[in-house]
């Protein structure tokens, strides 16, 4: 059993552990954090820009916690637009010793609800690398359609990539 939580100050300990543990993991699959991140300070900076984001109802971030607490990932909604939109983007990480337990599907099936429901949102994109299967089942499975195909638009270490997008409506 999962379930999301905002991020807060209080998450700085589990959030550092979680970023250190799983960096390598997570560069091999997506673009590295600026150095800076990792740096003192780094990733208290990041939680003080989500809570200003969240705030300004231009970004959401949540730890993603299994049934005993344990941050396992993170999930956000960015780039919300309310006039004329009301729409977001989804990006999602989950911890390299849970991969392959459903837990990505689970959490985007939470967070949908978040975004639909009480957020108000109409509309959420995603991307995903165009070799990214478990991306794109994850998508599948929560009610997603894809609506286009960029060429060479992400550079993965030296290698140019494609980019699938993705997008899902309120029912």
């Amino acid at each position: 059993m999962l379930s999301l939580h905002p991020v807060t100050e209080r998450d700085l300990a589990a959030l550092r552990r979680f970023e250190f543990d799983n960096r390598a993991f997570f560069e091999s699959r997506i673009n590295a954090r600026p150095a800076a991140y990792y740096d003192e300070g780094g990733i208290e900076a990041a939680i003080a820009t989500a809570l200003r984001e969240a705030a300004a109802d231009v970004g959401h971030q949540y730890l993603i916690k299994d049934g005993d607490g344990a941050l396992i990932g993170r999930i956000n909604l960015s780039h919300v637009r309310r006039t004329h939109y009301h729409s977001c983007e989804l990006g999602y990480r989950i911890a390299e010793s849970e991969n392959g337990r459903g837990h990505a599907k689970e959490a985007v099936r939470l967070v949908l609800a978040k975004a639909f429901g009480e957020l108000g949102l109409q509309r959420v994109e995603a991307k995903a690398r165009a070799g990214n299967a478990a991306s794109m089942k994850v998508l599948a499975h929560n009610g997603f359609r894809e609506f286009g195909r960029s060429t060479r638009s992400f550079q993965l270490r030296d290698e140019w990539e494609d980019m699938l997008h993705f997008e899902r409506h309120a029912a």
